[in-house]
C-alpha cells in the first residue's frame, strides 16, 4: 500500500492506496490558523508534525471509518501540501519563527521592491509578485526582522519540512518551488538571480526532484515509532493543487478542475510553460516532467463558508445549506458578498481587499446571507475563469473537487454562474493526498502516470439551470461593480491600520 500525506491549512489528511489504486483508508486532523495582527497568517510547524503524527496513528488504529491498518505493508509515501509558506531555518535546522502562510498580505510593498530589484522577474517566474508567494516574504523579513534574517541558513516550504523531519534531506518538487518566486519555471530551475534579488543564494535552497521521482527515505526512527518499513521511498510530492489534478487524472494539455477547498482554484494543465502574469494568472510547473499548468486563486472559497458559519450561529455548514436550499430568491434580490476575507489574488492581487455584504435590509435572514457567500464565492471564481480564457481559450468542462464539492446547492449555482457543466467524482474532498499517494507509487514503482493518475469514476454531473441564471447574472453585475468601486477604500483603511 501507499501512504499520502496532505498538509493542508486547516487540516492534514492522510490516506491509504493499494497498488491498484483501491482507497483502503483515510484519517483527518485538524489545524488551528493564527492572525496575531491585521493581513498575518502564520502556523508553527511543530504543529503539522503533530498533526501528521496523529493522522498517521489514527490509520494504524481506528480512521475516519472505524478501521485500522497495518502499515508495515507501505511501500511508498507522497506529500502534498499548502504553498508558498516560508519555513525558515538555522544552520541546526531549527524552526526560527512561525511559518508566514500563502494567505498572508503583510509583504504587499515587499512585492514592488523585487520587482524593482530585479525587472526580468516576471519574465523569469512567469508570474506577478505577489504577497501570498514565498520571495516577498523574506524581504518583509529582511526588513522588518533583520535578526532572525541573519540567521535564515535554509528555506523550505511547509510539506518540504515535513520531508526534512522524515528523512533528514532538504528536497522539493517543481510544482511547489514553482510558488516560490524563485524558480525558473521555464527552465524548472531555482534562478540565482531572483535568489539574490532576496539576499538568499542557492545554497538556501534545497536540491529540486520532479514530483513523480524518489525523494530521500524514511529515517529507521520515525519509521518504527509509527510502524512504516525503514528506508520507505518517498516521492518529490507536489503543491496541493498540483496533486489535487493527479488524484483525478487531470494529467493531459487541457484538461482541468475547480476545486473548492479552503481557497479556490481553477485549473488547467498545459504541455508548455504559457505565462500571463499580467492578468493574476499563475504559471507553474506541474508535477510530473515535460508538464506546466495555469490556475486563477481566489483565497477564501469554502473558508468563507465556514465564516457565514460561525458568524451567523448556523449549527454547522450542513445546516446552514440546507437552509439555503430552502429558499429561493427573487431574480432581481440585490444582496451581493465580496469573498475577500483574506485579500485576492486573481484577478484583482490586492491584499488589501476585504469582505463585503451589500444589499442588506430588515428582511434578510441568516440563509439570505448564506446564498449570498455561496454565489459570491461563485462569482471570484467567475472572475478567475475569465482570466485564465483570455489567454488560453475557453475551458468546456470542470471537475469539482475539495471540501466544498460536497454540497450539489452550490456546484448548481457554479455550474450557472460558470455556465458549463460541472462533475463529480468519487473522492474528491480528498484529491490532494490521493494525488500525493499516486506520486508515491510512481516514484515506488516501475509505472506510467496514464496507468496510474487515472480519472475516477463520475459521480455527478451539474449543468447550467435555466431558472437560476436571470437572478445570478444580475447580481454577478453587481459583483463585478463593486470591486472597482471599494477599491480605494480598502488601499486606504489598510493604510490606517
Amino acid at each position: 500500500m501507499y501512504l499520502g500525506i496532505d498538509l493542508g491549512t486547516s487540516g492534514v489528511k492522510a490516506v491509504l492506496l493499494g497498488r491498484d489504486g483501491q482507497l483502503l483508508g483515510q484519517a483527518t486532523e485538524p489545524l488551528t490558523l493564527s492572525a496575531p495582527l491585521p493581513l498575518w497568517r502564520e502556523q508553527d510547524p511543530e504543529d503539522w508534525w503533530r498533526a501528521v503524527g496523529r493522522a498517521v496513528g489514527r490509520l494504524r488504529q481506528s480512521d475516519d471509518l472505524g478501521r485500522s491498518h497495518d502499515l508495515g505493508q507501505v511501500r511508498g509515501i507522497g506529500l502534498c501540501g499548502q504553498m508558498h509558506g516560508a519555513v525558515l531555518l538555522d544552520a541546526a535546522d531549527r524552526v526560527l519563527r512561525p511559518a508566514i502562510l500563502w494567505n498572508d498580505g503583510r509583504s504587499a510593498a515587499a512585492c514592488a521592491e523585487l520587482e524593482a530589484a530585479e525587472p526580468r522577474s516576471r519574465a523569469i517566474t512567469g508570474n506577478r509578485a505577489m504577497p501570498g508567494f514565498t520571495a516577498p516574504k523574506l524581504l518583509w523579513v529582511r526588513q522588518h526582522e533583520p535578526a532572525v534574517f541573519a540567521r535564515v541558513r535554509r528555506v523550505l516550504l511547509p510539506k518540504d519540512w515535513l520531508r526534512l523531519r522524515l528523512t533528514g534531506e532538504a528536497l522539493s518538487d517543481m510544482s511547489d518551488a514553482a510558488g516560490t518566486l524563485w524558480l525558473d519555471v521555464g527552465q524548472r530551475a531555482w534562478s540565482p538571480a531572483m535568489l539574490a534579488a532576496c539576499g538568499l543564494d542557492l545554497r538556501h535552497m534545497p536540491a529540486l526532484v520532479e514530483g513523480s521521482q524518489p525523494a530521500g527515505r524514511l529515517r529507521a526512527d520515525i519509521a518504527a515509532d509509527w510502524g512504516l518499513p525503514a528506508g520507505c521511498i518517498l516521492a518529490g510530492g507536489a503543491g496541493d493543487n498540483a496533486a489535487g489534478a493527479v488524484g483525478i487524472g487531470c494529467i493531459a494539455p487541457g484538461r482541468a478542475f475547480l476545486s473548492l477547498g479552503t481557497s479556490g482554484v481553477v485549473f488547467v494543465a498545459d504541455g508548455a510553460f504559457v505565462p500571463d502574469a499580467e492578468r493574476t494568472v499563475h504559471a507553474f510547473c506541474h508535477c510530473l516532467p515535460d508538464m506546466w499548468h495555469r490556475m486563477s486563486v481566489i483565497l477564501s472559497a469554502a473558508a468563507s463558508l465556514t465564516w457565514a458559519t460561525h458568524l451567523t450561529g448556523a449549527a454547522d455548514e450542513a445546516a446552514l445549506l440546507r437552509e439555503v436550499a430552502a429558499t429561493a430568491p427573487a431574480a432581481h434580490e440585490r444582496l451581493v458578498f465580496l469573498p475577500y476575507l483574506s485579500g485576492e489574488r486573481t484577478p484583482h492581487n490586492d491584499p488589501a481587499a476585504a469582505g463585503v455584504f451589500f444589499g442588506l435590509h430588515a428582511g434578510h435572514d441568516r440563509a439570505a446571507l448564506g446564498r449570498a457567500v455561496l454565489e459570491g464565492v461563485a462569482f471570484a471564481l467567475a472572475d478567475g475563469l475569465d482570466a485564465l480564457e483570455a489567454r488560453g481559450g475557453r475551458i468546456d468542462a470542470l471537475t469539482a473537487i475539495g471540501g466544498g464539492a460536497r454540497s450539489a446547492l452550490w456546484l448548481g449555482i457554479l455550474a450557472t454562474v460558470l455556465d458549463r457543466p460541472l462533475s463529480t467524482v468519487a473522492g474528491a474532498e480528498i484529491g490532494p493526498a490521493l494525488g500525493a499517494a499516486r506520486l508515491a507509487i510512481l516514484a515506488a514503482e516501475d509505472a506510467s502516470p496514464e496507468a496510474v493518475c487515472t480519472p475516477p469514476p463520475t459521480a455527478a454531473v451539474f449543468v447550467p439551470a435555466p431558472a437560476l441564471a436571470e437572478g445570478l447574472a444580475y447580481r454577478r453585475g453587481i459583483f463585478r461593480r463593486l470591486y472597482p468601486a471599494l477599491q480605494g477604500l480598502f488601499a486606504d483603511t489598510v493604510a490606517a491600520c
